[in-house]
């Protein structure tokens, strides 16, 4: 493969080398989830396997061997400061490793691009179901090449939301165990598929009609947001202000209920 310079980086491009870079790393966890893994803790509930390792390197390669010059944030190997590069790939190579490594089969390789830190490129891998999500801003979100769109559930006691609880929920009173419990009680129902990015891909499909979470990172939300957005959500924090994934608060929606989900986020605890 060429190497492409800071001035070839058409969109078009961009999401090729990500969708190829994806699906090669969803078909290492694959291999990995059949043969065999080795896990370590990072705390109780904090797991990595060397599948993660594997993937991540995987994915690193195929960006380097197109744009060498590009920056890379990336879970386990962090941030990539050599480079002064207007392009950032965040990659998150297995989001839900807790599922991965009881082989429950709901995960995905996560690969967003930043240009001048917005939003470009968002690709989002489940193997486990062969889904590729992809978006360019712009240009819409697709589903293995078809187009996506948000919900239009209007009203939040009729909606399907989702959402996910942090590695440290043993620890803090901030646990969103209490904004699960007001949810619960006003919507159809509440999910916790343990993979953000995979959330954020549902909403945008229309699966679910919103997600909140507390403590996300950016590798988390960097590729689900760009797909999001594109297929017609709405995201913000907590408090309906514009939304960055650098903050770990994250609203998301098909932008009817996002009022009432916000309400209810804002709620007194005692109440």
């Amino acid at each position: 493969m060429r190497e492409h310079s800071s001035e070839d980086c058409r969109p078009e491009a961009l999401l090729s080398v990500a969708a190829e870079a994806a699906q090669a790393a969803g078909a290492l966890l694959l291999n990995y989830a059949r043969s065999g893994f080795r896990v370590e803790l990072k705390n109780p509930v904090n797991l990595v396997t060397d599948a993660d390792h594997a993937a991540e390197q995987c994915i690193v390669d195929h960006i380097r061997a197109r744009f060498s010059d590009h920056r890379i944030l990336a879970e386990e190997r962090g941030a990539d400061t050599a480079s002064s590069s207007r392009y950032r790939w965040i990659i998150d190579p297995l989001d839900g490793t807790t599922n991965f490594a009881h082989g429950f089969p709901v995960y995905a390789v996560s690969i967003g691009v930043e240009c001048d830190g917005r939003g470009l490129i968002g690709v989002v891998y489940d193997p486990t179901r062969d889904e590729l999500f992809t978006a360019q801003a712009g240009g819409g979100a697709y589903l293995n090449g078809r187009p996506i769109a948000v919900s239009a559930t209007d009203l939040l006691d009729r909606s399907l939301l989702v959402t996910g609880f942090a590695y440290d929920i043993r620890e803090t009173p901030n646990n969103n165990l209490d904004h699960f419990a007001r949810f619960a009680l006003k919507t159809r129902g509440v999910r916790r598929t343990g993979s953000a990015a995979l959330d954020l891909c549902y909403v945008a499909a229309g699966r679910f009609d919103g997600f909140w979470e507390v403590k996300l990172s950016p590798w988390d939300m960097a590729a689900g947001v760009v797909i999001l957005r594109e297929a017609g959500g709405r995201v913000t924090d907590f408090r309906g202000n514009t939304h960055s994934i650098h903050q770990p608060e994250l609203v998301a929606s098909n932008g009817l209920v996002h009022e009432a989900m916000l309400a209810v986020l804002g709620e007194d605890p005692a109440r």
